[in-house]
């Protein structure tokens, strides 16, 4: 679905050029030296971390489902029905589609001084954005915009400069091609999907089982992975539910991502739960992934990554911490972790294109799509989240996970589009 409802989608671009690439991509084979690289490769430290018969599945039983396209208000609906291996991944490559043909509806408008322009305006503002982050200390930005990136191309253009200017500050790149392509790490978390599908696969009217799924989500993921790959993404259902039921062994996790609750008041939950639990905050890390830009992410860096100097907030930090020379002012901060910080880039990292078209519209300004599982096995699935404008499922199930989980520490933020 388009959260951003203002832009029709499906008047930008015709649904023929949608069928066209989304048949393209279920032809789509991984190649030998792609498996060569999954199966050889480090990831977080760990070489082999996939098994050798799921590398075999995926070069040989590796298939995308079918899909039903259609348009209702201008918008392209589009529902995928298969196996929970034949639809998963349509998340990423449906999006990643979308977004390039809007793209390129937009291109298409422009002549070649205005696409010149265009681009030098998208370069001059990713550039501002790196001169502010290099040379700060301890840093630690990986870049998390696949999904709603301008296109392909923009994208390894930034993820390029990134790693050009940043050096070690930038940590990777959650696309994994790229990150093969361009010898860097391939970084990520687990996903809200798998304990949607594990609350709506627990038996019927038993709520107990439904709130315990996103616990046994964890058994399952740390059998299967070990180490950093460890990161808890507790929203799902509401973070504070989850850390206040949590079992003690989930406090040895790695870290935290924080994805839909003000990244501030969710590192500081955080980090008490950890010490009530007897864990030592600055040996774990917190990940913020949700509407970052690179105010968002100095401020962040400073309130986690040392000591604010007196009369210094979290409400000030945005403003108080531009550059790097802020970071080397005795009389602002002083460096020594709360916690690990990291920051997971999104959207306006590979798609911060307002204000860059020489024509005044916003056809390239990017629009919140979102793909989730609605249903398992006939039985709806719901994403409750820390933010009530991002709850998704029916209604009367949302209100019967409501009951179940509670709406401790949700709040209502607006969604950034």
């Amino acid at each position: 679905m388009n959260r951003a409802t203002s832009v029709r989608l499906a008047d930008m671009f015709p649904r023929e050029e949608l069928d066209h690439q989304m048949e393209h991509a279920r032809k789509l084979r991984f190649r030998r030296s792609e498996l060569v690289w999954l199966a050889g490769n480090t990831f977080y430290g760990r070489r082999g971390i996939f098994e050798p018969a799921f590398l075999e599945w995926l070069e040989h039983d590796f298939r995308l489902s079918d899909y039903e396209l259609s348009v209702k208000d201008g918008q392209f609906e589009l529902t995928f029905d298969g196996l929970w291996t034949e639809t998963t991944m349509w998340e990423l490559y449906s999006l990643s589609i979308l977004d390039e043909l809007k793209t390129r509806a937009g291109l298409k408008k422009l002549r070649e001084f205005g696409l010149d322009i265009l681009y030098a305006r998208a370069k001059t503002k990713l550039w501002g954005k790196i001169e502010r982050l290099r040379g700060v200390p301890g840093l630690a930005v990986a870049d998390f915009g696949t999904r709603r990136r301008h296109s392909f191309l923009w994208q390894e253009y930034v993820v390029n400069a990134m790693a050009a200017n940043l050096g070690s500050a930038f940590t990777g790149t959650s696309n994994a091609f790229l990150a093969h392509k361009h010898d860097l790490e391939a970084i990520g978390t687990n996903a809200h999907e798998i304990p949607m599908v594990m609350a709506a696969l627990a038996p019927a009217n038993d709520d107990e089982a439904v709130k315990a799924a996103q616990y046994r989500m964890l058994e399952l993921w740390q059998a299967t992975y070990d180490g950093a790959l460890r990161i808890m993404l507790p929203d799902t259902f509401g973070t504070t539910q989850f850390l206040q039921n949590a079992p003690d062994w989930a406090a040895d996790w790695t870290g935290q991502r924080i994805d839909s609750k003000d990244p501030f008041i969710g590192g500081d939950e955080y980090i008490a739960w950890l010490q009530a639990r007897g864990r030592n905050p600055q040996e774990k890390r917190i990940i913020a992934s949700d509407a970052l830009d690179v105010d968002e992410i100095l401020g962040l860096h400073a309130y986690f990554g040392g000591t604010l100097a007196s009369g210094l907030s979290a409400a000030t930090v945005k403003k108080d911490f531009r550059s790097a020379a802020d970071f080397h002012d005795p009389k602002k901060w002083t460096s020594g972790r709360r916690i690990r910080f990291s920051a997971g880039w999104g959207t306006l990292l590979t798609n911060d294109f307002r204000g860059c078209d020489p024509a005044g519209s916003n056809d390239f300004d990017p629009v919140s799509l979102i793909c989730k599982v609605s249903t398992v096995e006939g039985r709806p699935a719901v994403k409750l989240s820390d933010n009530y404008a991002k709850a998704l499922g029916p209604p009367s199930e949302i209100e019967r996970y409501r009951r179940i989980f509670g709406t401790a520490g949700v709040s209502n933020i607006p969604v950034i589009t």
